[in-house]
């Protein structure tokens, strides 16, 4: 799909990979990562290892549900067959808005770092072009857009093996003119300076510096081969962030102490230039626009598939529904909610960007405990079989892992200044929505006609429709693939 022709489905495993990275590698670790680094010191390293670990969780139990029934809204979709209607709706509208709120604090970061070369644009001129543009490229599809965020996703992997190499250059006293690094810093750090709560509060940023992987699942009804694309791209995209990642923080902390972060400049531009390496610094500085464009491109697409599927189930307004292969009005509408974000992230005071990657980061957190919890139920009434292959291990240990590490992370947002205001925005909007939900239902205004509203799901009735035994209530004329009957049914 997404290039024109219906029933094409043109993302290799490679786009896969490179779509996900691409949305995951972005600002949050070229610039958000000092924040998290100040916090926890050299454990930082700890933060990332324990982090990618909730990663490895929550992608492979996404990817078992995935592979077993590549349907259109992706984790929202299965957490209304596996938890109810209510939690599809809560679900897929905290994602939707907490990541309009991340994205639009990723235009305004890019708009900042573009001014040092544009000084005659004001900053909110840039960053609704940023919008503007990221828009656009969006409505070109899936098999456009793949390629380019292949090409994106590359420069930045490569600028992040290039820090690596400088940086093991400098520390090994390879570089003519600058005396080795050795240990450095590391030497004389405190590994635990802020102890377990520096840990914890650490690890809404690196949550947040791994997130947007869940593209791959909103992205599975467009790809070559479900099956074996899906595990695919999961395997590669998760090798890659843990190795790149650990071996670049390790880097940034031999060269450059953890206390002297700071918050709005990129800790990899900051290790650089204490080494007389300005030239990388700006090089770097140029890579991370180039990321969080990256970022925004892959974002848009999964926003936009998301209110697809919120409008084909009957919450979003009809008007949302998209007949084409390319969900353009989604888009659209997606493209306006970043603009309306951005002019409120103007309007707001001090730490706006803080403030919006918190929002952005509880709505992540939420619907990726969301993910374990509606895997958790699949897999109670689902047994292994080739369609539903099990690859998770550990179940259902590892889901309790998962789930409490949620949690946990979620609780200690207050630990870093200003997460505490994006938790309770973040429990505020979760609650506005179930009241929406609510008075919706109460009311009868629930847009969908009655025979295509799934039934609501007590435990008996949820596991019918995770078992694929219902009957099918959605028209699939009026939105591509928009509902896939699982594959997995017991007879």
């Amino acid at each position: 799909m997404g290039n024109g022709k219906t029933g094409e489905k043109g993302i290799s495993t490679f786009h896969l990979t490179m779509l996900g990275l691409g949305t995951i590698v972005g600002g949050s670790f070229f610039l958000g990562s000092g924040v998290a680094i100040q916090a926890a010191g050299p454990s930082i390293l700890l933060s990332f290892i324990l982090g990618g670990l909730l990663v490895y969780i929550i992608l492979y139990a996404l990817s078992e549900m995935t592979v077993a029934d590549p349907v259109p809204g992706s984790f929202r979709t299965y957490a209304e067959r596996s938890l109810g209607r209510s939690v599809g709706f809560i679900t897929g509208w905290v994602y939707w808005v907490g990541l309009i709120l991340a994205m639009s604090s990723e235009s305004i970061a890019a708009s900042t770092f573009l001014r040092e070369w544009f000084p005659s644009f004001s900053e909110v001129a840039m960053g609704m072009l940023i919008i503007v543009g990221i828009t656009l490229l969006n409505l070109l599809g899936a098999d456009y857009l793949s390629k380019l965020e292949s090409g994106l996703a590359a420069v930045k992997l490569l600028a992040i093996v290039g820090f690596i190499v400088i940086g093991l250059a400098l520390i090994a006293g390879w570089i003519p003119g600058t005396p080795a690094a050795g240990g450095g810093e590391l030497r004389n750090e405190a590994w635990f300076p802020g102890g377990i709560a520096g840990i914890a509060g650490s690890m809404l940023i690196v949550m947040f510096s791994y997130s947007g992987f869940e593209v791959i699942g909103l992205a599975a009804s467009e790809v070559e081969n479900p099956k074996k694309t899906i595990p695919r791209a999961i395997n590669m995209t998760l090798i890659s962030l843990l190795a790149l990642y650990i071996a670049a923080i390790a880097v940034i902390l031999m060269l450059y102490p953890t206390q002297g972060m700071i918050a709005d400049q990129s800790p990899l531009v900051l290790a650089l230039t204490r080494w007389g390496m300005g030239w990388a610094g700006t090089l770097i500085n140029i890579v991370m626009i180039t990321a969080i464009l990256s970022t925004m491109l892959a974002s848009t697409f999964g926003l936009a598939r998301m209110l697809r599927s919120l409008a084909a189930e009957g919450h979003a307004p009809a008007w949302l529904k998209d007949r084409h292969d390319i969900p353009y009005r989604g888009i659209l509408f997606s493209g306006a909610a970043m603009l309306l974000g951005l002019a409120m992230g103007y309007l707001l005071p001090q730490q706006v960007y803080l403030f919006l990657v918190s929002c952005g980061g509880y709505s992540l957190l939420f619907s990726y405990f969301i993910i374990l919890a509606s895997h958790y139920r699949w897999r109670r009434v689902t047994p292994c079989s080739p369609e539903a292959a099990c690859q998770l291990p550990g179940y259902p240990y590892t889901s309790w892992v998962g789930l409490i590490g949620m949690i946990a992370i979620i609780v200690s947002m207050p630990f870093i200044s200003g997460q505490g205001t994006g938790l309770v925005v973040g429990l505020g909007l979760t609650a506005l929505l179930a009241g929406i939900y609510w008075v919706k239902e109460r009311r009868g205004r629930v847009s969908a006609p009655s025979s295509q509203r799934p039934i609501p799901a007590p435990l008996t009735e949820a596991a019918e429709e995770i078992t694929g035994i219902r009957d099918d209530r959605e028209t699939a004329d009026e939105v591509p693939d928009s509902t896939t009957v699982p594959k997995n049914k017991k007879e």
